[in-house]
């Protein structure tokens, strides 16, 4: 598989291109960013971007590819509403509109536990509403993947103190049903891209059941 990963430079996305690095079913990474991931691999190519709304249409250089990952994203905490819609549904939504052929290609879009339009809270009306929307283009198929706590991939540098902190309580979110490791998280993306799944809302559980 030929994929684009965007959020490279974050705690998520970050794990997923060194995952995909590794994985021998990734033949190419192409990692779409504000800024570099410093990293180098003769698998990973990067397209650096200083404004994701501002990436042309059918943008050529998105063509070809069989999968997107969109990892990029950000925490409601203290994000003011209009901003956090920007990032969380008008960003991954113009994306989408510029990836091609879309007939081809698996769109998978990282939203999150609780994600849901009969959820209250504002964060998750407006991560089901991009879901919806990505799900009704014509893509092969679009996914919405909802994680809870992920543990980290080995040698990650984008992650915080809290984060790493986190890591250590792995076990217990595993054992209360939360917890998939950022590993699972990629292999439950590829093969979803692959074989397809029987649901387009992709939870915990689901990533659980396709580690191999």
């Amino acid at each position: 598989m030929k994929v684009i990963i965007t959020g490279t430079t974050g705690y998520v996305g970050e794990g997923i291109l060194l995952t995909c690095l590794e994985d021998d079913r990734i033949e190419k990474v192409l990692s779409v960013s504000r800024r570099s991931c410093g990293r180098s691999h003769p698998k990973l190519e990067e397209y650096l971007v200083p404004d994701f709304m501002q990436i042309p249409a059918d943008d050529p250089k998105l063509h070809g590819y069989d999968a997107v990952f969109f990892c990029a994203g950000i925490s409601s905490v203290g994000c003011p509403a209009d901003q956090y819609k920007i990032i969380s549904h008008d960003i991954p939504i113009h994306f989408a509109e510029a990836v091609a052929p879309k007939e081809s290609m698996t769109f998978i879009y990282l939203s999150g536990a609780g994600t849901s339009d009969k959820n209250p809270q504002a964060w998750a009306k407006v991560k089901s509403a991009t879901e919806k929307e990505l799900i009704a283009m014509p893509f092969k198929e679009a996914f919405g993947f909802r994680p809870a706590f992920m543990k980290p991939y080995k040698d990650q540098k984008f992650i915080t103190g809290v984060q790493k902190s986190f890591a250590y309580l792995y076990p217990i979110f595993k054992l209360l049903g939360q917890g998939n490791t950022i590993q699972d998280v990629e292999n439950a993306m590829v093969i979803v891209s692959q074989k397809g799944y029987a649901s387009n809302f992709i939870s915990v559980k689901d990533i659980r059941k396709m580690r191999r």
